[in-house]
């Protein structure tokens, strides 16, 4: 198991529109077909938008305190390579989201927050 401390979700704005009216994030299509939200730690979380979000502009990319996640339901499982990544079974509540920030794509890559990676 892995420690608790900040954790990166990617998601579309339009989703994370959605996720403030309802006051809760449910998970992006992805997240609903594999039966948990996808996260990824400050040095996978450059990788998962060059994988899984190239070319997309409409992004927002969310810091999550894990401490403020319920504990059984974050999962920290391996993926890609054998590096665990943290998995939540159930909701995001919002409580749990520091910052959301745009995630912007200029000359052929993501450009972070200096805070995310």
């Amino acid at each position: 198991m892995v420690s608790s401390g900040l954790i990166f979700k990617i998601l579309d704005d339009a989703l994370w529109q959605e996720a403030q009216r309802a006051g809760v994030f449910r998970g992006a299509p992805v997240d609903h077909a594999d039966g948990y939200i996808h996260f990824s730690t400050s040095e996978q979380v450059a990788e998962t938008a060059r994988r899984h979000f190239a070319g997309r502009d409409d992004l927002v990319l969310l810091a999550i305190d894990t401490a403020k996640l319920d504990a059984h339901a974050l999962r920290w499982e391996p993926s890609r390579g054998g590096d665990l990544f943290p998995h939540l079974y159930g909701d995001l509540p919002l409580t749990s989201v520091l910052w959301a920030k745009p995630l912007p794509f200029v000359g052929g890559q993501h450009i972070f927050p200096d805070t995310a990676s």
